[in-house]
């Protein structure tokens, strides 16, 4: 059985830091050599340290209320897709990267 990634990578989290407010953040890395995600925001007397990450639901707050997560037919892949059919470009294993790659192209198109 395999496992669901439910928070964003180190890597995506650095670029959502970038866009997104670290407030909107339900999670956090703290660089202690095992860069393992703490639930909670993070601490005001934070240092440089820290990255912000974002679990499923926390990036889901930040699409359009309309936003939906499609799965494949005949497949686990899945995508993100908006009314006016916007979708996210590709299909995905994991929810997360899917609407991670939807916040980066609503960004890209200033519509986030």
């Amino acid at each position: 059985m395999s496992t669901i990634k439910n928070y964003t990578d180190i890597e995506q989290s650095k670029v959502l830091a970038k866009i997104l407010p670290i407030e909107s953040a339900d999670m956090w890395y703290e660089d202690c050599g095992l860069m393992i995600p703490r639930l909670g925001h993070i601490p005001k007397e934070h240092t440089n340290t820290e990255i912000p990450c974002w679990s499923l639901a926390a990036l889901f707050k930040m699409l359009p209320y309309s936003a939906r997560l499609e799965r494949g037919y005949s497949t686990e892949l899945c995508y993100v897709t908006l009314p006016n059919e916007l979708e996210s470009s590709d299909w995905y294993i994991e929810p997360v990267d899917a609407v991670f790659e939807m916040i980066l192209k609503l960004y890209e198109l200033k519509m986030l």
